[in-house]
């Protein structure tokens, strides 16, 4: 464990940012999942509702430096595409 002041506050710090990148990667995660279910039940206008809510949560992650911004690009252009090809 931490023994110096500033080592303690770090490691309450460290874990504040864990939690909160956990539960948004989380979040994430959950929005994606939504958008592949419907492309899976073969529902375009569910598919597209899902794609939607699910852009704004892609790119925060990105912009917050949780996941690479080549990562997001490469899930929105994929799930677009399935959406598409419904």
């Amino acid at each position: 464990m931490a023994n110096t002041p500033s080592a303690r506050k770090r490691a309450v710090q460290a874990d504040k940012r864990r939690s909160r990148n956990k539960a948004q990667g989380s979040m994430f995660r959950t929005r994606l999942k939504n958008v592949v279910k419907a492309i899976k039940a073969g529902d375009k206008a569910a598919a597209e509702e899902a794609y939607r809510a699910a852009l704004p949560v892609i790119d925060r992650m990105a912009n917050k430096g949780l996941i690479h911004r080549n990562k997001a690009a490469r899930h929105k252009s994929r799930l677009n595409q399935h959406i598409r090809a419904l």
